[in-house]
């Protein structure tokens, strides 16, 4: 097929020049004072590497709905990223302003990936259902906030890994079809 790509079994179209990159935003006050180690986003390096996709860019900012959004935001807006994994931020405490800042960048909402992230991590971590991670698209980038923790990054990424190439093929513009349920 030379450039015109090739086909998964699920119907997606997977061009032979576009590698998936992705940015990873750790959201952490204590980790933006130097105080704690970067381990959730650690995590997601290595799932990224796991799967062959492309380490875009990194960073990390204090719990900060300004700090938050300006990154989302120069990042999708450059287009830099395909998909930006946020971890951190996702809780009930006062300072944990991650889903408010996502919103506030987010043209369309993607609430089913959050949804799916949430439910399939219930079972074995009933506190998940406390997250208030959100999910959207910004221009051709999705957006998904993870949970802060190490388990909780390992169990959503796991949720995600399914779903995750298809989402971005369709804002690519690389799906072609739909799979038919047998």
């Amino acid at each position: 097929m030379g450039d015109a790509g090739s086909y998964s079994p699920l119907g997606t179209r997977h061009s032979s020049r576009a590698v998936t990159r992705i940015a990873i935003l750790t959201i952490s006050d204590a980790g933006a004072r130097g105080e704690r180690a970067d381990t959730s986003g650690d995590m997601i390096v290595n799932w990224v590497a796991a799967r062959g996709y492309e380490l875009a860019t990194r960073d990390l900012v204090p719990d900060d709905v300004v700090a938050i959004a300006s990154r989302l935001t120069s990042w999708a807006d450059a287009g830099e990223a395909d998909l930006i994994l946020t971890t951190g931020g996702t809780g009930l405490s006062a300072r944990d302003v991650t889903p408010e800042a996502t919103r506030a960048v987010i043209e369309r909402d993607a609430p089913g990936i959050a949804e799916r992230l949430r439910v399939l991590c219930l079972t074995s971590f009933p506190n998940a259902a406390l997250s208030r991670g959100i999910s959207g698209t910004r221009a051709k980038t999705l957006i998904v906030n993870l949970p802060g923790s190490p388990n909780g990054v390992r169990d959503a990424l796991a949720a995600l890994e399914p779903i995750v190439d298809h989402a971005i093929g369709i804002l690519r513009g690389d799906v072609t079809e739909h799979a038919s349920r047998a």
